[in-house]
């Protein structure tokens, strides 16, 4: 004890303390900075496949609904009949809609069914215009997580960019009170080696900007 007062009290071992101290958080600022430099954050993801609108070609009575939804389809097989017109899938997919609307009468407007391919799964993310939107790329490294899949993370790239914000339509009431806009970023990744990565989870993307 009497040893450690004795330290304290040593000027020169005070001010060796203080300076390895700062150089500690020298070197953590510095990390946290390269850790986020060149990094984009969308944390507002979504797992997400173009969705495949089955509709009849003309006005009809549904004769019969021949699938439900969470069931999988391949390219040919029967969907519905609409009057005399039998919808059939144009692609393998998984239903994820299908309306009960058996001997109702529908136009080529009413869609009967919703389908994706979860081939063509990808995430989704909403990003901030001001927020690194100017930084992102198509081909660049991208990482996400997901949501229901703690500790895992996941790799993909960047495939596609909005070219337009969500909505078009702003107001305010100066012309300092815009609206901030929002964009799609779109990230591709191997959906048939990640089986377990569902439509419509949520997820958290890592643009990596620096890499194209």
């Amino acid at each position: 004890m009497r040893k450690i007062l004795s330290l304290i009290k040593n000027k020169k071992f005070l001010k060796t303390s203080v300076l390895v101290l700062l150089a500690v958080l020298i070197l953590g600022g510095y990390y946290i900075f390269q850790k986020s430099t060149g990094r984009v954050f969308i944390n507002n993801s979504l797992i997400q496949a173009p969705v495949i609108i089955v509709a009849p070609s003309a006005s009809g009575r549904v004769q019969e609904i021949d699938v439900k939804e969470g069931q999988s389809v391949d390219a040919g097989d029967k969907l519905a009949v609409v009057g005399s017109e039998t919808l059939r899938a144009q692609t393998s997919g998984l239903i994820i809609s299908a309306s009960d609307l058996t001997g109702s009468s529908v136009g080529p407007q009413t869609q009967l069914i919703q389908m994706i391919n979860p081939v063509n799964l990808r995430v989704q993310g909403t990003i901030d215009e001001n927020k690194g939107l100017d930084q992102i790329r198509v081909g660049q490294v991208a990482s996400f997580t997901v949501d229901a899949i703690p500790g895992e993370t996941f790799w993909g790239y960047v495939d596609g960019i909005s070219p337009s914000a969500k909505t078009s339509a702003f107001s305010f009431s100066t012309s300092r009170e815009r609206a901030t806009q929002q964009f799609l970023v779109y990230v591709r990744f191997n959906s048939t080696e990640f089986s377990e990565i569902k439509n419509g989870m949520s997820a958290k993307i890592t643009i990596y900007t620096k890499t194209n």
